[in-house]
């Protein structure tokens, strides 16, 4: 009966209690009953960091009511309604009971608990009244028990009624120490480690990881209280933040660290083979869930899609019709994280829906005074750790940076200024992989701020992020490398640069060729914003970029790396020396194949492009071809009715361009194409026909742009998101540039910092241009 509402998921200091069903026979509401107090007496040998004296209380007053309960069992009356509602009530408070009794214990939330401790004394004081208050209207005098067990009933509701469930006096002077540290640290004073220790001690929290998990713990409530607007909580979350990650950094150096969150994922993937990956859809959207969350009924949907049918005034389970008893929404931590193994087995990217859910942009200011100076000296500790440590100092000093600029803009601001780049750039040339990796890790974070990329370059960064690129000690390490050179191509100055040195294509290409699948994105997106600038295209193309971009698509199955190896070939293809390269690889089939076969609009939106650029560029050979393939036709027909509105006017105009050359073939042309085909292709004119000079333009070869030819590079900036990046580009007027600030892909580890290349890339035509 409860065993569904056993959630480890489940928001801290929440309690999803469920009522018992009407009509349901005192029987069984006493075995629930039975067993649900079994549980909370288990908690008896369990370490409590705080309310110590209150979890004692509440579980030995529930001990006395399960000799109660045993004692009655085979005793009891089936049709006595007082009863059935005393057991209801005191069922639902015994559930709230035991969600209180494992928020005390729950792992990573010793701090947080600590800090919510009157208020988590005054939840025990309601529970322990509302216990009183079932049990008055008990008729004990009805039921078949001793006298012994009936005078250790009224002595549970007696003590009940006066009991007074108060804060420890250790409690209270252990949450006095932390806000006098916290005084300490926004008043700009070190405080005494000495003192931070003892506070630790207090809590048990001994070792890097549980460090490590109580930080996690804030983070994601930090992150919970913004996504429901509800920011109240917010400051004092971000100090305590702050606070342990000084702790996590200075306090517990010698410690094991690293890899604390991240299991073998071996029973992950067994229990995956047995899912249906139509379960992780939501079925209000029907999208991949990104946060999934349980309502009262126990179904669980997307968090934003079940907010939206809340908000709007529906109480009813979409799924089930059935009345919600609460709004509450837990999320479900399980699926979500089995949601996201899927996505990085399958090559899915989560990162537009990601960045709804998590804005990083509110942390370009520190949440706290206290948290803000904490991180200025944690940051120059590590700083100094970079420079004079021993090699296991600095390599733990790379992975304190690396985890906190993970997802803080503010973190990433100070330690730039503490001058970490500068150490790490030397760091990244070890022999060490541990050391590398940390490092270079650390550098990608510290990229994604418009500061880092500028230390990182005035400080001839290029060269040894290049080495890594080329000669990592890790396959993880070069795709990191390749990565950071997308970040610090994105100021036009520096892209020019970058793309000026002849061993950077040459590596992005190897990576496409030998790198794992997050390695191949990153190469694939590095060479697009290295290709932004119209100059690197001819270097581009020299590496033998455009081969290994056909070998890929003709050889994978990752749909998402697969949609970005075509945007990049569609932008080689807006030039002539790209579209010969594409040809010359033997690319019209495999392209024909992916407009055929890929699951991705903006991949078959792609495959037009390029079909279109190879028509206007290479003329009769490619149109032949084309008129050739018999299932084209109905693949462009419905991209008329399904895709964007450019990718419509573009399939138009490669539809019109095959109609027209039809009509104006030659008798050569016209005995490779039969009368079907020919009917069949003329079945689909639906513009106004070309000019005689838009036919000549499709038979032959226009002349190369001028190198001063602008071109709109996005049609929409919305879609360039899908880059899920932090980077700097260059707005049209001089000198002034924008700063958009995006999260990396992936939750676990910036190991596995691939980027979708999903952007709506549309190159104006030259020929349009004209």
């Amino acid at each position: 009966m409860i065993q569904r509402f056993v959630r480890n998921d489940r928001r801290i200091l929440t309690f999803p209690a469920v009522h018992p069903c009407e009509g349901i026979s005192p029987a069984t509401l006493l075995d629930s009953l039975i067993t649900l107090s079994k549980g909370i007496c288990n908690f008896k040998s369990k370490f409590f960091p705080s309310q110590r004296r209150n979890v004692r209380e509440m579980i030995r007053q529930v001990g006395i009511l399960l000799i109660f309960f045993e004692e009655i069992r085979d005793h009891l009356p089936s049709d006595r309604d007082s009863i059935v509602l005393c057991f209801a009530e005191l069922h639902t408070t015994f559930q709230k009971i035991k969600f209180l009794l494992d928020d005390c214990m729950r792992e990573g939330a010793k701090t947080w608990m600590l800090m919510k401790s009157h208020s988590v004394a005054s939840q025990f004081q309601v529970l322990v009244r509302t216990v009183a208050t079932a049990l008055d209207v008990l008729p004990l005098n009805s039921l078949n028990v001793s006298r012994e067990i009936k005078e250790l009933v009224l002595m549970v509701v007696n003590q009940a009624q006066r009991a007074k469930m108060e804060l420890d006096l250790e409690d209270e002077e252990a949450v006095k120490r932390v806000i006098l540290l916290l005084n300490q640290f926004e008043n700009k004073f070190q405080p005494d480690p000495c003192v931070i220790k003892k506070f630790l001690d207090y809590l048990d929290i001994t070792t890097w990881a549980e460090c490590h998990r109580e930080i996690k713990f804030l983070e994601d409530e930090i992150n919970i209280e913004c996504s429901e607007n509800y920011e109240r909580e917010v400051p004092m979350l971000s100090s305590l933040v702050g606070f342990l990650s000084y702790c996590r950094g200075i306090l517990f150096e010698d410690s094991v660290y690293g890899n604390t969150d991240q299991s073998d994922g071996t029973s992950n993937l067994e229990t995956l083979s047995c899912l249906n990956p139509e379960d992780f859809r939501c079925p209000i959207s029907l999208e991949l869930m990104t946060d999934p969350v349980t309502v009262s009924t126990g179904q669980t949907y997307d968090r934003a899609s079940i907010q939206k049918w809340l908000k709007s005034g529906n109480l009813l389970c979409p799924k089930t019709g059935e009345t919600l008893q609460s709004t509450e929404l837990v999320p479900n931590s399980s699926l979500r994280n089995l949601i996201q193994q899927f996505c990085a087995d399958n090559g899915i990217s989560l990162v537009k829906s990601r960045k709804k859910n998590r804005d990083i942009s509110r942390t370009i200011l520190p949440g706290n005074p206290a948290a803000a100076e904490a991180i200025k000296f944690l940051s120059e500790m590590l700083a100094s750790r970079l420079y004079f440590g021993s090699d296991q100092q600095k390599t733990k000093a790379a992975y304190e940076i690396r985890l906190l600029a993970k997802s803080n803009i503010f973190n990433r601001s100070v330690l730039i200024e503490a001058a970490t780049i500068p150490a790490l750039l030397q760091m990244i040339s070890t022999n060490d992989p541990s050391m590398q990796e940390h490092s270079i890790s650390a550098l990608l974070k510290l990229s994604k701020h418009s500061n880092g990329k500028k230390v990182i370059m005035e400080n001839r960064g290029l060269n040894p992020i290049l080495g890594v690129l080329k000669n990592g000690l890790k396959l993880e390490s070069k795709q990191i490398a390749a990565a950071i050179i997308f970040y610090i191509s994105s100021p036009r100055e520096y892209r020019k640069l970058i793309g000026e040195n002849p061993e950077v294509f040459p590596a992005l290409v190897d990576l496409i060729k030998h790198g794992t699948s997050c390695g191949k994105k990153n190469a694939i997106v590095a060479i697009f914003g290295l290709l932004l600038s119209h100059r690197n295209h001819e270097r581009a193309l020299g590496a033998g970029t455009v081969p290994a971009l056909v070998n890929l698509l003709a050889s994978s199955d990752k749909v998402e790396l697969n949609t970005d190896a075509l945007a990049v070939l569609a932008t080689f293809a807006e030039r002539t020396e790209g579209s010969f390269a594409i040809l010359e690889a033997s690319a019209l089939p495999v392209i024909l194949n992916q407009l055929q076969n890929t699951t991705s609009r903006a991949g078959k939106e792609y495959c037009v492009s390029i079909l279109l650029a190879l028509c206007v560029n290479s003329g009769a050979e490619v149109l032949a071809a084309l008129v050739r393939e018999k299932a084209l036709m109905p693949l462009l027909y419905s991209l008329l009715t399904e895709g964007t509105s450019q990718a419509k006017k573009r399939t138009r105009s490669l539809i019109k361009i095959l109609q027209r050359f039809c009509e104006t073939s030659t008798s050569r042309f016209a005995s490779e194409v039969s009368q079907e085909q020919f009917i069949d292709l003329c079945k689909f004119d639906l513009l106004s026909p070309f000019s005689f000079q838009e036919v000549a333009m499709a038979t032959e070869q226009p002349k190369p742009a001028a190198k001063d030819v602008k071109m709109d590079l996005f049609e929409d900036d919305d879609e360039f998101e899908e880059f899920a990046i932090d980077q700097e580009w260059e707005d049209k007027e001089k000198g002034k540039e924008v700063t958009q600030q995006w999260e990396d892909d992936w939750d676990d580890d910036d190991v596995n910092d691939d980027f979708s290349l999903q952007l709506r890339k549309e190159l104006e035509i030259n020929t349009e241009k004209k």
